[in-house]
């Protein structure tokens, strides 16, 4: 069974960074597409990845390119998101999700529990 397991949430100040990681039991991320979501407070999670690493690289959505950065750590078998330049609309839970049946990107079924970045102005 694939589980992703995220950590690394903390409260920061505006323009603070954070590194979440997920680490990722019944699956090696060598090259296993993954992706970070992120569900803010009082609305649904997003539909759509805020940053995916697969066998093609890597993929963000417009809210945080060129802040936050994703990469795999093989010894690891994780996943971590670099948060750079955070802002108070970054603030939400953060998933982690696996492409746990290898469908090329096409479905991510492997989903952690989140964790918590709040960050303050």
């Amino acid at each position: 069974q694939v589980r992703p397991v995220e950590s690394g949430g903390d409260s920061v100040q505006a323009g603070g960074s954070l590194r979440l990681s997920c680490t990722i039991s019944g699956l090696a991320v060598n090259n296993a597409c993954m992706g970070w979501f992120r569900q803010a407070p009082g609305k649904k999670r997003e539909e759509f990845a805020i940053a995916m690493i697969g066998n093609d690289g890597t993929d963000y959505d417009d809210s945080v390119k060129d802040r936050f950065t994703v990469s795999r750590g093989s010894a690891e078998n994780a996943v971590y998101l670099q948060m750079n330049n955070l802002k108070p609309e970054d603030t939400a839970i953060y998933f982690c999700a696996a492409d746990g049946r290898r469908t090329g990107c096409k479905a991510l079924d492997a989903w952690g529990r989140g964790t918590l970045v709040t960050v303050s102005d």
